[in-house]
Formats: structure tokens, C-alpha cells, sequence
């Protein structure tokens, strides 16, 4: 098995979306509304740094890095970087690949000299939450969101080592 994270590619985009899309609908995340914003990754991408996670070559993973900017959301100065929308293939969870991703994020960030990562999760996703609180993220309930009436979203943070 050779898991490789790397900056995705327009031509990756497709793949990207129908990941996100799928595994947000899948698991009753992605109200009608929001799918088109899942699906936009062009979009996500000229804002954020996009990373692809491939197993074997095959895409299996992605994440949105926002190192500047406002598709942060939860950001609150210069010092902080942020990640969104963490996706892996359901067919091949449990093996690392969300951990990879996230450390990649880290280190990227680490690399920019921000001093902090934050990101902002919802409450079911509860294995994801298992993976920041395992990788050191904590919980800044005091940061907590609702980017649109009857969505409220955590907030976790973790320093950049």
C-alpha cells in the first residue's frame, strides 16, 4: 500500500467533487443546498490549497487547506491556518489516510510559519472527531458557529509544531 498526499490538479477536480459530494450525502451531512457548494471545487480550490490523498495511485481523499483568506471561516487573525471539508473514500477508512491528510495540513501550515490550526466540524461527525482529538486538537466551544440557521458547527484548535 503507498498512500501519497500531495497539491491536487484540475484534473482531479471531477473526482474531488464526486468524492465530497458522495460521502457528505452518504452519511446525511449535505442538506440539498449545500451539495453545490461541495461540488464546486474549482471554487474551493482558488481559495484554499487543495491536497488529494491517492492509495495505490487512486484519488482517495482530499481537503481544503486555507492558509489566508476568508474561506477560513473560523480563523481569527493571521497566525491561524484552517482546514475544511476532510473527505476519505469510505471503502478504505481506518487506514491512515484522514490522519495524512491532516498531517500534511500541519506541516503545510507549520511551513507558512502559522502558529495554529483551527477547523470546524459537525457534531455527527463523530470518527473525525476522534481523529483530531487523537492528533492533539482540542475543543473551543467558546468559537463555535452556525454558518446558516439550524446548522451549528464545533470548533477545535490545535498549536503548529
Amino acid at each position: 500500500m503507498t498512500l501519497v498526499v500531495e497539491p491536487a490538479q484540475p484534473a482531479d477536480f471531477p473526482a474531488i467533487a464526486d468524492l465530497t459530494v458522495q460521502t457528505y450525502v452518504s452519511q446525511g451531512w449535505a442538506p440539498p443546498e449545500y451539495q453545490e457548494k461541495l461540488a464546486d471545487v474549482a471554487g474551493r480550490a482558488a481559495q484554499s490549497h487543495l491536497l488529494v490523498a491517492r492509495l495505490d495511485g487512486a484519488l482517495v481523499g482530499s481537503v481544503a487547506l486555507v492558509l489566508d483568506g476568508e474561506f477560513g471561516e473560523v480563523t481569527e487573525g493571521p497566525h491561524e491556518a484552517a482546514f475544511r471539508m476532510l473527505v476519505v473514500d469510505t471503502t478504505v477508512r481506518g487506514r491512515g489516510i484522514g490522519e495524512a491528510l491532516v498531517r500534511a495540513c500541519l506541516q503545510r501550515a507549520a511551513d507558512a510559519g502559522k502558529t495554529a490550526m483551527v477547523l470546524s466540524t459537525d457534531p455527527r461527525m463523530t470518527a473525525a472527531h476522534r481523529l483530531y482529538e487523537r492528533l492533539g486538537f482540542t475543543r473551543l466551544p467558546e468559537r463555535d458557529w452556525s454558518p446558516v440557521p439550524g446548522t451549528d458547527l464545533l470548533v477545535y484548535r490545535r498549536d503548529v509544531a
